[in-house]
């Protein structure tokens, strides 16, 4: 069984690419809070929002964006410990007001400058702290791993630890460097979560043709895993890429070797968001087998790792699989519990839709462990899709229940 990854991997910096990070009074705790990506030159652009209906204000900005500027980015500013959501018309302009000073420091259009934001929701965007770090901000930005590590920190929350991923491909004889930093430990669901990617890279490629590419990689990686089910709303996952290697996405086997890249890096991100869930001890590899479509093989997978009950089982290292028949049972599709079949780690423990004998102990040391497989059998087609998911510990309960006090 191969582990997840659960660590930080070494920075990589795709050419062209600058970081910094400051601290402008947003968190209460007095940590960095502000950073920048900026790219030594427009870089086309493709991005994944959140499907919540309450959306905050910097998905509002950046999506404009994105359309006046014909899927074009120079800069990534973005701020934790306040999402600038529901904080109607004034938010938005605050955001506006942030892009359009970073633009001008840059020397860039405003419409170039993309902002994300992270932390409590409902409280006034402090626009004025922002706006008097930007000057700071962009001088100390950097094309180093310090920089790179700076940033990363920047955009935590609740996070324990950031996340970075790499990947680097050989076209001809020029390479291509894929990098990822994430931000996520909590409201992670599929759809995106209180979850922020950047993944930057060297390569040329259209904003049409990343948006394809972003969207193909992210439904098995980013999109195939929950911690709680909730869906944030400012969740976003933005592709930046600068050309500045000169290899060019639209030639077959680049593209063949770059979606490649790029899923291993947003897998590993995915991998390192889920272990680092608020409260985790137990990361679960929930594979839904002989499903009929992928879809339905998704839906249950969603519907178990959504169960209280289930995941509260997984946290005391329970192998109660009647509470996982109850969720297939509840999924809303028209599944035949007589043919579904259970795995906790290697053993059968439902044949059938009723018991089968296992040896409890074992069971127990499987969901034990730091990570454990179990694979759900529907027994109505080919299909299988592979989710990762978590326990329910009562430290996620307190870590939530003092969030914002």
């Amino acid at each position: 069984m191969t582990k997840l990854r659960r660590t930080p991997e070494p920075v990589r910096i795709p050419r062209g690419f600058s970081f910094s990070a400051v601290t402008a009074g947003i968190k209460v705790s007095g940590r960095p809070d502000l950073a920048l990506i900026e790219s030594s030159a427009s870089g086309s652009a493709a991005a994944l929002f959140t499907r919540n209906l309450v959306v905050a204000a910097p998905l509002e900005v950046g999506r404009a964006s994105l359309v006046s500027s014909a899927g074009r980015v120079r800069a990534v500013v973005v701020n934790s410990g306040n999402a600038n959501c529901a904080t109607g018309p004034a938010g938005r302009q605050a955001c506006e007001r942030v892009c359009r000073h970073a633009a001008r420091l840059l020397g860039v259009p405003a419409g170039e400058v993309f902002p994300s934001s992270t932390g409590i929701i409902g409280v006034p965007f402090p626009a004025e702290k922002v706006v008097a770090q930007l000057p700071g901000l962009i001088a100390a930005r950097a094309a180093t791993k310090s920089a790179a590590l700076a940033f990363a920190h920047a955009i935590m929350t609740t996070d324990t630890r950031p996340k970075i991923a790499a990947q680097r491909f050989r076209a001809g004889s020029r390479e291509v460097t894929i990098f990822g930093v994430a931000k996520g430990a909590g409201m992670i669901h599929p759809q995106l979560a209180t979850m922020l990617v950047y993944l930057l890279t060297d390569a040329a490629a259209t904003p049409r043709q990343l948006q394809q590419i972003l969207r193909d990689t992210c439904d098995p990686t980013l999109n195939s895993m929950s911690i709680d089910g909730d869906t944030s709303t400012n969740d976003t996952v933005l592709l930046l890429a600068n050309g500045q290697s000169g290899v060019r996405v639209s030639e077959a086997r680049v593209r063949n070797k770059f979606s490649q890249a790029l899923s291993a890096v947003c897998q590993s991100l995915a991998e390192q968001i889920v272990s680092d869930g608020e409260g985790v001890q137990h990361v679960i590899r929930l594979f839904v087998e002989q499903a009929s479509t992928r879809e339905e093989a998704l839906l249950v997978a969603r519907t178990i790792a959504h169960s209280a009950l289930v995941k509260t089982a997984w946290a005391g290292a329970d192998p109660n699989w009647g509470r996982i028949l109850a969720a297939v049972g509840r999924c809303g599709l028209p599944i035949d519990p007589s043919r579904v079949r259970i795995f906790i780690g290697n053993q059968m423990v439902c044949r059938d839709g009723v018991a089968h004998p296992f040896n409890e102990r074992r069971a127990h040391q499987s969901l034990a462990q730091p990570e454990c497989d179990i694979r759900v059998q529907l027994r109505r087609g080919q299909t299988k899709v592979r989710f990762l998911t978590t326990d329910l510990t009562a430290e996620y309960v307190r870590i939530n229940a003092e969030y914002s006090t």
